[in-house]
């Protein structure tokens, strides 16, 4: 296998981005975060701006009738081609590109979705308990208790929401994943630990 991708999915304050970051450090490959935004916008010609307004999040209610996402693009023609789900088609179209090209660490996005039928893919989804995640939310986000409360849990339900809207699955299912953690027990360094160590017998 000549590349692994590793996809991180994270309840806010839990500290997944940071394991991602230091499993991309650890293994020497690339981190993809809020840089898939620019990429897709450079895809699709589309402004960057538009993908950053929909980052891990839908507006308005949800349209009967959604299907999970099937990969297909949508005209430059058609008046849906800045749709939510354009934009998150052409973002999909970049991670399966990324997978496909190099080892990656991806955070978020649904990419443990759209890689699911990937053999060289790891998806892992950290979470932690609510005291444990405002705890260090804090050391980032300068709020009152009770702002910071409820900051944490729209974000989650943003996450929640958009893992749905477009995947037609719940968010925190730990069947969606191949490895759970909970941040709080095991520490960010064993996280990582935890995660090299599956990837070693998962891909030899």
């Amino acid at each position: 296998m000549n590349n692994v991708v590793i996809t991180i999915a994270r309840q806010y304050g839990s500290g997944g981005r940071t394991v991602g970051e230091m499993l991309a450090n650890r293994m020497g490959i690339h981190f993809y975060d809020k840089e898939l935004a620019k990429l897709a916008s450079e895809e699709s010609g589309i402004n960057e701006a538009l993908f950053v307004n929909t980052d891990e999040k839908v507006k308005g209610l949800f349209r009967l009738g959604k299907g999970a996402y099937t990969g297909d693009l949508i005209s430059p023609k058609s008046d849906d081609f800045t749709s939510e789900e354009n934009l998150f088609n052409y973002q999909a179209k970049v991670i399966r590109d990324l997978a496909a090209s190099k080892s990656c660490v991806i955070m978020g996005r649904c990419a443990d979705y759209i890689l699911k039928d990937c053999e060289n893919v790891l998806s892992v989804f950290v979470h932690a308990p609510k005291d444990f995640c405002m705890e260090q939310a804090a050391k980032k986000q300068s709020m009152s208790e009770k702002e910071l409360e409820r900051f944490i849990a729209k974000t989650d339900k943003h996450r929640a929401d958009y893992y749905k809207y477009h995947t037609g699955r719940e968010w925190t299912d730990a069947r969606n994943y191949d490895l759970c953690l909970d941040s709080s027990k095991l520490g960010f360094e064993r996280c990582v630990e935890e995660i090299i160590a599956y990837m070693n017998v998962r891909f030899k």
